[in-house]
């Protein structure tokens, strides 16, 4: 058994994405963020569905169309293939724990 909060990674100077499960149609993954926010090089423009779910800490995605969204601890979001976003924030004080599902 594993605990999806514990052995988070030592390395805060960048973000970290580990693949728990991964089938045609659906992906799984733990993102641990200390402070990182998108690259400046543009908007995410998937083409799978994103629901996405804070664990710890706070992350706000930001949306082509101007509106943001924050989420805290135990808040979730679905994001559609294809809307453009991207991350303007994480919490700096401790690590935000993202689970994140992709799927078609």
């Amino acid at each position: 058994m594993h605990n999806f909060l514990s052995q988070l990674p030592q390395d805060t100077t960048q973000e970290h994405f580990e693949s728990l499960i991964s089938t045609k149609q659906t992906r799984i993954e733990r993102i641990v963020s200390f402070g990182q926010i998108s690259p400046d090089t543009g908007w995410y423009d998937q083409d799978e569905h994103e629901w996405v779910m804070v664990l710890e800490g706070s992350g706000t995605i930001e949306f082509e169309d101007g509106t943001s969204t924050t989420l805290n601890k135990g808040d979730y979001l679905n994001i559609t293939a294809h809307t453009k976003h991207k991350v303007t924030y994480t919490a700096v004080n401790q690590p935000t724990i993202w689970l994140a599902v992709f799927y078609t």
